[in-house]
């Protein structure tokens, strides 16, 4: 449900992922957005945002998840997908 509303606000939406082993009570959805100060605006949108809402009022009725924590996140590697960093990158 939330796959379309992050790409409608500029964002990329990277799935959701469940545990292969050991506890079935987490899941995880990854989503990026080009900086910090695009994501304040995307939840800024989305408070007013209809679809949103019915996102939103979807959960409340279902209960679909039990807690909902924040991270931000940076990639390890420079490139973000499993590539050794490139040569006087800091590292």
């Amino acid at each position: 449900m939330w796959l379309p509303l992050v790409k409608k606000f500029g964002g990329t939406h990277h799935g959701y992922f469940l545990p292969h082993e050991g506890g079935d009570y987490v899941a995880i959805a990854l989503f990026s957005f080009p900086s910090l100060a695009d994501y304040e605006v995307y939840r800024s949108k989305a408070a007013s945002d209809p679809d949103c809402q019915t996102a939103m009022a979807y959960y409340r009725e279902t209960k679909c998840f039990l807690r909902y924590d924040r991270s931000f996140l940076r990639p390890l590697l420079e490139s973000g997908s499993g590539a050794p960093p490139k040569p006087n990158a800091g590292l």
